[in-house]
């Protein structure tokens, strides 16, 4: 609850407006008297109260902000019109690639508006589909999203994760299929789980139920694996595999798909995997298959015991490889496809051969395989962009796989493997001209010297005169690949004449693990040079100025926008750092944030605190910058980074900024991260912020009258 009334630092707040300028007086935010010392540095940090996302006075403080920060968007002259248009643009059905099991099809459809995709199954696509899951029944306001979920082999259940508010913590329910009745099954506390089923239940992983008033913000410890069988509670679930010892350690299940093995991967930061293999037909124990956490190894199934394994040990560009059950050792393992000068970045068993997804200068490429390891040929795609969720069995030669681009709206296709025959399969309809558009890929030179590519977007005939509104976005870091892809809210900005920019920085998987490496740790700072070289690039070929670009980024990319206006505030009209990592010095504190420290480093480390003190976004705000307008977008249930990394950078921002730019916080309320945030949430979001874009960097849109 809010407090009704409010304590006196927060009374006074005032929006005034004088002609195109805006004087904004933000909510005082006290201090507390809070220093830390690491290796000699003392490091103040007085707004650390603001990590309590329970007490009333931070709940008071957010209030307070969002009162600030709608009143300023409220008098944006157009923000009502961009709505109106994006949400016009939104309204058209959407497929996401079927999968098949058990003889029957399932997929996700949206009508346009519809908050949360709905679940529908057909036995044949002559059929009526009917719906089978509608996560929009769960709440009145798309809240409640559906995260994992597993058809059993036998075609008879669905298991199904649900989150509410954008929690990365689950809940696991079950449903009959064939008769739509939802089962007792319950389980809590779920979170970083599959649901791998076996027989008649399933395993999964759960952490112990949290202490009251830490489920948001306390440290995640002590994965396990359980079995669950139908029918019973929680409670009594099979316990099948923990590790007392390393309490910071996460455990994922899977299962063969003729249920004969049960796989666990064990992770202890994001960067590699051990992997464990157990013979369910037998009583044996689990092998441990690989040692430490260099590598990253994930099982597409096994052939004839054969395991079918795709990994980066000794190839940073990643190799398909068989294991043999029988000769597990390392010396017996034989490379199906060997590393290429391209990155492996996934693959699919299908009628007997391989779908090998590569990425080519961060576009994808498919070529089909052999068992052997035989190229056999390729999967010609419509344009530069992206093939996703390409689902297909193994025994079956249907594959269905969705494919985007910057100018090209999710758009499913199937394959058959012995015909080698490509045909579109849901092609959505949207109003739009997409012929008027035109992408383009540069490589541009980084600080040492080291190509990046970038993808620009804009319409055809674009001059280059400098006066372009441009949004420049990145990510660089957790070997995470920035890839072609569509977005209704870019259009928005595209159809205004405005350019979109997308930068390939290190700290990526675009190039493979060494590119992903060249952004780690005391690496860090290439990722900022690389995003600031890509700024100046779009700058000096005339796209656009500083007046008129703009930077996004989310999560490791908020930490990348916080760090960069430090580092170059001189480059940029507007900020939009999102859900971000801003406190470098006390981020693995804080529920999954101890998996980091691989990405990072940590500052109980003298040498990565130097690093990482000498880039935090908090750390390194300073009063002698002229800052861009900031908008930064968190969220109150975002326990993936926690809101109190943004809530005590903006109030440090607005402490030491003594400039004219707005420099605003906008907190979703019953929302997280970005997973599952529903529909109206990301149309108001998209709106608060293309308004924001365009009014600081003063671009008025064509509907505008």
């Amino acid at each position: 609850m809010i407090r009704k009334t409010f304590p006196i630092f927060l009374i006074a707040i005032t929006l005034m407006i004088s002609c195109n300028k805006r004087t904004i007086q933000y909510p005082e935010t006290k201090k507390a008297d809070q220093k830390d010392v690491y290796f000699g540095v003392e490091v103040s940090d007085p707004y650390r109260w603001l990590e309590d996302d329970k007490s009333q006075e931070t709940e008071a403080w957010v209030k307070a902000q969002n009162e600030v920060t709608f009143s300023y968007l409220s008098q944006i002259p157009y923000r009502d019109k961009i709505k109106e248009r994006l949400t016009s643009l939104w309204n058209f059905e959407t497929m996401q690639a079927p999968f098949k099991k058990a003889g029957k099809y399932f997929f996700f459809k949206n009508n346009g508006l519809q908050n949360q995709d709905v679940l529908y199954m057909q036995n044949s696509f002559t059929d009526e589909p009917k719906i089978l899951l509608d996560p929009n029944s769960l709440s009145e306001d798309g809240t409640i999203a559906l995260g994992g979920y597993s058809v059993s082999n036998d075609g008879k259940y669905l298991a199904y994760q649900i989150s509410k508010g954008g929690s990365d913590w689950n809940e696991i329910l079950v449903k009959e299929i064939e008769t739509g009745k939802e089962l007792e099954d319950h389980i809590k506390w779920i979170k970083f789980s599959g649901i791998a089923w076996y027989k008649d239940g399933f395993f999964y992983s759960r952490y112990d139920e949290p202490s009251s008033g830490s489920e948001l913000s306390g440290v995640n410890k002590y994965h396990k694996v359980f079995y669950h069988k139908l029918g019973s509670i929680a409670s009594n679930d099979e316990l099948i595999y923990q590790n007392p010892e390393y309490p910071l350690r996460n455990y994922r299940a899977q299962v063969s798909i003729d249920e004969k093995y049960l796989f666990i991967y064990e992770t202890q930061s994001t960067n590699g995997n051990n992997l464990y293999v157990k013979n369910l037909h037998k009583k044996d124990n689990f092998i441990k298959l690989t040692t430490g956490f260099n590598y990253d190894y994930t099982v597409l199934d096994h052939v004839d015991d054969n395991l079918i394994v795709i990994t980066n040990y000794n190839a940073p560009k990643y190799k398909l490889v068989r294991i043999n059950v029988n000769t597990l050792e390392i010396g017996n393992w034989i490379d199906i496809i060997p590393e290429k000068k391209d990155v492996l970045a996934s693959c699919r068993l299908a009628g007997g051969k391989v779908i090998a997804s590569y990425l080519k200068d961060a576009q994808t490429k498919l070529e089909i395989y052999s068992l052997k390891g035989d190229y056999l040929s390729d999967i010609e795609l419509p344009a530069i962009g992206t093939a996703g969720r390409i689902n297909s069995v193994y025994s079956e030669n249907e594959v269905f796989f969705s494919f985007v681009s910057f100018t090209v709206p999710n758009t499913v296709f199937i394959y058959n493997t012995d015909e080698g025959v490509i045909k579109p399969f849901f092609e959505p309809k949207l109003d739009f001209d997409f012929s008027n558009y035109e992408t383009k890929q540069v490589f541009y030179t980084s600080k040492d010297g080291t190509k990046v590519p970038m993808f620009i977007v804009h319409k055809k005939g674009l001059e280059l005169n400098g006066k372009n509104t441009t949004m420049l976005y990145a990510y660089g870091g957790f070997n995470i690949s920035q890839l072609p892809s569509f977005s209704l809210e870019r259009l928005i900005l595209l159809e205004n004449g405005g350019v979109f920019a997308l930068a390939n920085i290190r700290g990526g998987g675009e190039y493979g693990e060494n590119w992903h490496k060249a952004g780690v740790g005391l690496n860090k700072q290439n990722v900022f040079d690389d995003f600031i070289a890509a700024s100046e690039y779009l700058i000096n070929e005339g796209y656009t100025s500083p007046k008129k670009l703009t930077i996004r980024g989310g999560s490791n990319g908020g930490l990348l926008v916080g760090a960069v206006v430090n580092q170059r505030p001189d480059l940029y009209a507007v900020a939009f750092p999102e859900v971000g990592v801003m406190d470098m010095l006390r981020y693995h504190q804080f529920t999954i944030g101890w998996a980091w420290v691989d990405e990072y480093g940590s500052s109980k480390d003298s040498i990565h605190f130097e690093n990482l003190y000498h880039y935090s976004p908090l750390h390194n705000i300073s009063n002698g910058l002229n800052y861009p307008a900031t908008m930064v977008i968190t969220a109150d249930h975002d326990d993936r980074v926690v809101p109190a990394h943004s809530f005590k950078y903006i109030a440090t921002l607005q402490e030491k900024y003594i400039g004219k730019n707005p420099v605003l916080i906008r907190i979703q309320t019953k929302a997280g991260h970005g997973g599952g945030k529903p529909t109206a949430m990301r149309i108001d979001e998209a709106a608060d912020r293309l308004s924001f874009l365009f009014y600081n960097t003063n671009l008025k849109p064509v509907y505008s009258e």
